[in-house]
């Protein structure tokens, strides 16, 4: 497991609240400091990581956690670049 200066569980939010949590922690951090987003379902999983890009930040990793199906809960690590 990564270890993350942050973290965030968005699992039980949808679209667009996904992306407006996660943009609101990243607001908060500094540059170079990296986050974990638990994130669940199809749509988060496909708009969150391609937002954070769209902002100039980068996805270190997004992974499905062990147990979970392909649409189950994912770990996302990203790195605040601006």
């Amino acid at each position: 497991m990564t270890m993350s200066d942050h973290a965030i569980d968005i699992t039980a939010d949808i679209c667009p609240f996904t992306f407006v949590k996660t943009k609101l922690l990243v607001e908060r951090m500094r540059v170079g400091e990296t986050a974990l987003v638990r994130l669940k379902g199809p749509e988060p999983l496909k708009n969150v990581p391609r937002s954070l890009i769209e902002h100039g930040h980068a996805v270190i990793s997004l992974e499905r956690e062990e147990g979970e199906g392909p649409e189950g809960v994912h770990r996302l690590i990203l790195r605040k670049m601006t």
